[in-house]
């Protein structure tokens, strides 16, 4: 319909210049200047008409491609008070122009549900170019990390050099775990790379996650089956040896007790053989409790979950340790923020758990001149419980923070390496973690998360 209408306009304004080039040609023959003048003139008029009729389209045409060009969709093409050649035009113009506003409404509606996702996963995410330049950090890389802002990934070299150099030398398509310390904070991180294209440009896509839980959980999962193994065998081999010690010290001991005159043989060898087998009893039942503690240990399946009231939890265990504790001369203080601080737990394993942690906390601090232990109950990160076990004792070394919770590992002559390692297991039950800070000679905190 606009190419009909634009034909006739051209079709009646090209009749009109015929017209008037017929006039100036008569008037020119019978000479009458003045009409000859005025023709050419409306001639002219005429011809520049027809140029801006011809070429209205496509100036309409070049501004609608000028407005696609720099993306603004706003303008909007008059199909009311128009040219009736260019009503129709406008129209489909108009119709374009909704059609990408759409699009690009969907494609931010798209944009900004991509970005909440990305800020609410558990995975620190981080893009940059080639030269280092950062495009885009999620809040998990900046928690987790704990770096508020970042403009050139050199930069993380001063931060945290450690992740700096794996991020550095990660290669795209791999991965790697890293251990991290940030604040006073350990984790472990399981790092993987990507290389991907964006507007001809090269950008590297860094995904981490904190993996340390699962890392544990995993860990004591391993622990279990392989301590299993162990108490089987060690229960079937000790047991029939401390029944064999016993039995042979019994008949030993009634051979010395025969003997009434001067015996026949050297009394000395019946008494190192009584005492040897006596060690050999003592050691190998000592050997099945061992394995007995572990049968225990292990026996920890499935906590039942109550409400705990975090003051009455602290109440009950400075009851139970009141007197232990006051013979050793420690202090124990509570701290409850606030007062009426609950979560979801077993309270018998809690206490558990609670009180290895303070008798270990209490031999720490044997030696100190005014020995403290705190008990604070407060609201950590994310608003999750945390119990907090802090003293002022020793300390523990470095090179052993990493043993500690292991099974049967520890640094007391009188203990049995049960202690932290039952209580990493509880933890895991809850869902939760435990983590230690310590600096030698100065005290050490371990903190329960739920």
């Amino acid at each position: 319909m606009t190419f009909k209408r634009l034909e006739i306009g051209i079709f009646i304004r090209l009749i009109l210049l015929f017209v008037l080039m017929y006039v100036a040609v008569y008037y020119l023959l019978n000479p009458s200047y003045v009409q000859v003048i005025f023709a050419a003139f409306l001639m002219v008029l005429l011809v520049i008409e027809l140029a801006g009729y011809v070429t209205r389209s496509n100036n309409e045409l070049a501004k609608f491609i000028l407005a696609v060009k720099y993306r603004d969709f706003s303008q909007q093409f008059n199909e009311n008070h128009t040219n009736p050649s260019l009503k129709q035009l406008h129209h489909a113009f108009n119709q374009i122009n909704n059609t990408f506003k759409q699009l690009s409404s969907e494609k931010e509606a798209q944009y900004q549900y991509l970005q909440t996702i990305l800020e609410l996963i558990d995975t620190g995410i981080i893009s940059f170019d080639a030269e280092g330049n950062v495009e885009w950090l999620n809040e998990s890389f900046k928690q987790t990390i704990e770096v508020p802002f970042l403009k050139n990934i050199h930069a993380l070299g001063k931060r945290n050099e450690v992740l700096y150099e794996a991020i550095t030398k990660l290669k795209p398509g791999n991965t790697t775990l890293v251990k991290l310390t940030v604040g006073k904070r350990t984790m472990q991180l399981l790092l993987s790379a990507t290389l991907f294209m964006l507007h001809g440009r090269q950008l590297t896509l860094i995904a981490f996650k904190n993996v340390s839980h699962a890392l544990d959980e995993t860990e004591t999962e391993a622990w279990q089956k392989l301590l299993r193994v162990m108490t089987h065998e060690i229960m079937n081999s000790v047991a029939p040896i401390a029944s064999l010690a016993d039995t042979l010290r019994r008949h030993v001991r009634l051979e010395k007790e025969k003997v009434t005159e001067p015996p026949m043989y050297n009394t000395d060898l019946l008494d190192d053989v009584d005492e040897g087998i006596g060690i050999i009893q003592h050691r190998s039942e000592g050997l099945l409790k061992f394995a007995q503690i572990y049968r225990n240990f292990s026996k920890i399946t499935n906590p039942n979950l109550t409400t705990v009231f975090v003051a009455e939890l602290f109440n009950s265990i400075s009851a139970l340790l009141k007197h232990q504790l006051e013979e050793k001369n420690v202090k124990l203080v509570t701290t409850v923020t606030p007062p009426d601080l609950i979560f979801q737990a077993d309270s018998q394993l809690m206490e558990q758990v609670l009180i290895n942690l303070l008798l270990n906390a209490a031999k720490a601090v044997r030696h100190r001149e005014n020995p403290v232990i705190q008990l604070v109950g407060r609201l950590g990160e994310n608003e999750r419980v945390a119990i907090d076990v802090i003293d002022n004792g020793t300390g523990i070394p470095p090179e052993l923070l990493d043993s500690i919770f292991i099974p049967f590992f520890t640094t007391h002559k009188d203990g049995s390496g049960i202690g932290l390692s039952l209580a990493k297991q509880i933890m895991h039950l809850h869902k939760g973690n435990i983590q230690v800070e310590s600096v030698e000679d100065e005290g050490t905190v371990f903190r329960l998360q739920f």
